[in-house]
């Protein structure tokens, strides 16, 4: 069998803009104090499925499976609301939530799906979770418009 050629990236953000990609380190870590490691990579892995990044989805993807995220739940989370029985309650609140937050397209947050994020997390979580959306939609595009390649990250190497 023949693959197809790599393609090559852009350009290096993390070496034409260190302090950006230092800072975005950073915020990364910050907005991620507290969270759950399971349910913050399905997040990363949905909102980068959203974007269709396949940098952080590899990413996300080998990170989540290192963590011990089963092969089932990352493939069905692409069609979670057929498969909400493989998600807990609050995992489904932030995957809904990681929707609405990335296609802002269809308009604002939902009151409803807030709602049911707000549920489950408490107010200090909550802005965690939103931080955290927030910050995987900014990588999404630095990776997507730098065309990062996919395919080379080994777990446990950010």
């Amino acid at each position: 069998m023949s693959y197809e050629p790599e393609h090559t990236p852009r350009l290096n953000l993390a070496e034409l803009v260190p302090d950006v990609y230092k800072s975005m380190l950073r915020l990364d870590a910050a907005a991620r104090k507290g969270l759950d490691p399971t349910l913050l990579e399905l997040v990363k892995i949905r909102a980068s499925q959203l974007n269709h990044c396949a940098f952080c989805l590899d990413m996300h993807s080998k990170d989540a499976l290192a963590a011990g995220e089963s092969v089932q739940r990352i493939i069905q989370l692409s069609a979670w609301e057929e498969s909400r029985h493989f998600y807990t309650a609050r995992e489904i609140a932030a995957i809904e939530l990681t929707e609405a937050i990335t296609v802002l397209t269809d308009g604002f947050v939902p009151d409803e799906v807030y709602a049911r994020a707000a549920a489950q997390f408490d107010e200090t979580e909550l802005a965690h979770l939103i931080a955290a959306i927030t910050v995987i939609n900014a990588w999404n595009r630095f990776a997507v418009t730098s065309r990062n390649v996919p395919g080379h990250h080994t777990p446990g190497s950010h």
